[in-house]
């Protein structure tokens, strides 16, 4: 089920938080509350395919019990690390599974069809949506517990809630137990947190109605094209740069939204990161919840940044080639990662600056724009090999095509120009979402509710398009 859809607007999500206050005022305990949310989040997560609960479901389990035998007394240090490494093990098993496997038999038939082998039959796999995000946070509770920094969950029902919570459950942000641990039993349910809510689903979604849609539009023409041309491949992948920042922030702001109205509060997901004037500032400001995952269960594990300089350089390569490897099955994912591990180091050799750390702000700013946006085409393309066709057309070494004048005029449109300034223009201004919905006033709730009702009448207007990041 998709935020962005009549279904989930005006069924699904009126049903639900009627169901839950009614819930609430005849003073129901959150035992039942969470109980009431973990039913609909399954009926959000298995609506299309509802084989995938029962994944989500298992994973659920054998993470339950496995931080029930960590934090067991008496249970040694070998059981404790035992039961880690099954809660691990299981997850990623699953995800490596579910998203890889097509992708290592069709790598391996390709290698061994070289020495003239037959190649093996490879079934079809479907990737469950939102498996990527569950399974990192289930396993952020299993290691916390081990680690003594989240305290274990009392039962079954509460744990089931945390892992589906259906507004965050599929694209993020990724909530740590911790962080909700404690409104999980006891939540405050204010009017001013619920219209603070409303506030940041309405402007999510009309982020992605107005802004991500829209430019999506001329992202897809240009990279859907043979020869696009210098002006239009630029054109193409400056809108890609904004249709996945704007895809992507507006679901969490929605996220962050649905979660206040019933008492959650989700971290924040983005900060500006078009605004970064290095890629190690972008990665501290891009999917903060990921890069922070990545950080305290890996790149600290490693040893961080309190090794040796080749050692360190290591785990800032691991952690970024591990990250590409996260968002998908495809070497451009994979290339990708090591793109950013590439600049990440660089900079890190110069003691985390660039080599265009003297130049002015704006200058600095623009230039990590420029390769934040190679990386985005890499990110974007089919293969690598696409890839590389659209660095050169936007250096200018391909042969113009005669259609590409065609191509001009369907994406320079006034009304495509128009959504791509302003989208341009919010993508780099100081203000940012999550801030203005932080700061409550009954003016802002008007103004993102009338936002809200403009959105949904364009929706009317728009065909079917989930949100990106459910791919991954």
């Amino acid at each position: 089920m998709v935020f962005s859809s009549q279904l989930f607007l005006f069924y699904f999500l009126p049903t639900f938080l009627v169901g839950y206050f009614v819930l609430f005022r005849l003073g129901a305990k959150h035992s039942t509350l969470n109980l009431f949310i973990t039913i609909f989040s399954y009926v959000f997560y298995g609506w299309l395919e509802p084989w995938l609960i029962f994944l989500m479901f298992g994973c659920t389990v054998v993470v339950y019990y496995a931080g029930k035998f960590i934090s067991a007394e008496g249970a040694s240090k070998r059981q404790r690390n035992i039961a880690l490494i099954t809660a691990i093990v299981v997850n990623l098993g699953a995800l490596g599974f579910f998203k890889y496997y097509m992708f290592a038999m069709n790598g391996l038939n390709s290698f061994i069809e070289l020495f003239g082998c037959k190649p093996f039959s490879v079934m079809t796999v479907l990737l469950p949506v939102g498996i990527s995000f569950y399974s990192f946070q289930s396993m952020s509770y299993a290691i916390d517990v081990w680690r003594g920094s989240a305290p274990p969950v009392k039962n079954l029902a509460t744990f089931a809630c945390y892992v589906s919570l259906f507004p965050q459950l599929v694209a993020g942000p990724i909530v740590r137990y911790n962080t909700v641990a404690e409104e999980l039993d006891t939540r405050v349910h204010t009017l001013e947190n619920f219209v603070q809510g409303i506030t940041f689903f309405c402007i999510g979604f009309a982020k992605k109605i107005f802004l991500a849609n829209q430019v999506g539009i001329v992202a897809d023409r240009v990279f859907a094209a043979d020869a696009p041309g210098v002006l239009n491949s630029w054109w193409g992948a400056v809108a890609y740069m904004l249709q996945i920042y704007f895809d992507f922030s507006a679901y969490s702001d929605m996220a962050i939204g649905l979660g206040l109205m019933i008492g959650f509060h989700f971290p924040r997901n983005f900060n500006g990161p078009y605004r970064s004037h290095s890629i190690t500032e972008f990665w501290k400001r891009w999917h903060i919840s990921l890069t922070s995952w990545f950080r305290d269960y890996l790149y600290i594990a490693l040893g961080g940044n309190r090794v040796g300089t080749r050692r360190l350089y290591f785990n800032l390569f691991m952690v970024m080639f591990l990250s590409g490897v996260w968002h998908g099955a495809n070497w451009t994912f994979v290339c990708w990662g090591l793109y950013h591990a590439f600049f990440m180091i660089v900079e890190r050799a110069h003691n985390k600056q660039t080599f265009y750390c003297k130049l002015p702000m704006v200058v600095q700013i623009l230039i990590t724009q420029v390769i934040v946006i190679f990386g985005w085409v890499l990110f974007r393309a089919d293969s690598i090999g696409e890839a590389f066709r659209m660095w050169k057309t936007m250096l200018g070494l391909m042969p113009k095509s005669p259609v590409d004048a065609i191509l001009t005029t369907e994406i320079f449109t006034p009304t495509s120009i128009t959504f791509m300034v302003v989208a341009l223009a919010i993508a780099l201004s100081p203000l940012r979402s999550f801030d203005w919905c932080s700061n409550f006033s009954v003016k802002k709730a008007v103004v993102a509710l009338g936002l809200f009702v403009l959105a949904t009448l364009a929706l009317f207007t728009q065909s079917y398009n989930p949100f990106l990041y459910f791919q991954f």
